[in-house]
């Protein structure tokens, strides 16, 4: 895959603005594959693609007093499932179809914007959306990616007493006002939300979302696909992996992996390269019974984390 070039950047790390992590052109060409790296049921793609492309058509022209929609999707489930890179493939997907519009992909760094100094949390969200957010969308159609959403947006009714739950709320209550004055100026704007835990977020925000989806951890045909896929990935510079994804052990190897999340698999195929000497040297020499007993050190792993909380 070739790296992306400079061209589909629009801001130099160097210069991105406070709780910006990146700003890039759409469509891009690493965004567009990690849509299609991630496996998961067809009919999720598909009605994110639709949602997005109808907030694009529909909030312009209908007023919000027939359609009160935000211009909000927001993915949620178990960590590992690829929320984050189908969210950022969504942009890149919707962005080649709006590519005459020059559109472009904002990311959040949540983390950028948090603050144990009392009210700088609020003013650092408010100054983002009213600012920073407003000005990409001036340019052009603008997706803004929230990765784990609770951080800005956490639940006021489980707030402790013990972690400043004044900042928190005025934090809170800034995403929500700040939503509320972007849906009503700026209809070129999306959100593409992400959480593990929406339990964490705020109902209000959950309530100003115009699509929730749940995804899910990879059932027994996902997990095929993706060793497949991952192998096969592999198999350009190695091409006896092609061997073993396209050979009858893969469906004994992902029976073997169920349970496991898409990253999780992943990083299970790089860990059974690393078992023996003799493959991390030359993963050509990967066996099917590499695989076997990787996926089972992984679903022990997997079980004894879960037995831990």
């Amino acid at each position: 895959m070739k790296a992306p070039s400079a061209a589909q950047y629009l801001v130099r790390p160097e210069d991105l603005p406070p709780g910006i992590a990146a700003v890039r052109v759409l469509p891009h060409e690493t965004l567009d594959a990690q849509w299609d790296g991630i496996v998961v049921a067809d009919d999720i793609k598909e009605r994110l693609l639709s949602q997005a492309l109808l907030n694009f058509k529909l909030r312009p022209v209908v007023s919000r007093d027939q359609l009160p929609m935000h211009g909000v999707i927001l993915l949620s489930g178990p960590p590992g499932t690829g929320k984050s890179s189908l969210a950022r493939g969504l942009a890149s997907k919707v962005g080649g179809i709006m590519k005459g519009q020059k559109p472009r992909l904002v990311e959040v760094d949540p983390h950028a914007l948090t603050s144990s100094a009392m009210g700088k949390t609020q003013r650092a969200v408010s100054q983002l959306f009213s600012q920073t957010i407003v000005e990409q969308a001036e340019q052009g159609p603008t997706m803004v990616l929230l990765d784990e959403v609770e951080t800005l947006a956490a639940d006021r009714t489980r707030l402790s007493l013990e972690a400043n739950p004044v900042d928190i709320h005025r934090a809170t209550d800034a995403v929500l006002v700040q939503l509320d004055a972007l849906a009503e100026r700026h209809t070129n704007i999306l959100f593409l939300a992400t959480s593990n835990f929406p339990q964490a977020i705020d109902g209000a925000f959950t309530s100003r979302c115009d699509l929730v989806i749940e995804v899910p951890p990879p059932g027994p045909e996902a997990v095929e696909q993706i060793l497949q896929l991952c192998l096969g990935s592999l198999a350009k510079q190695f091409p006896a992996l092609g061997v073993i994804a396209n050979s009858s052990h893969i469906t004994k190897i992902a029976r073997a992996s169920h349970g496991l999340d898409g990253r999780a698999l992943r990083k299970m195929v790089v860990n059974a390269m690393a078992m023996r000497r003799e493959t991390a040297l030359d993963p050509n020499k990967l066996t099917a019974d590499d695989l076997l007993a990787a996926a089972k050190l992984a679903k022990s792993a997997r079980a004894l984390k879960e037995g831990s909380k």
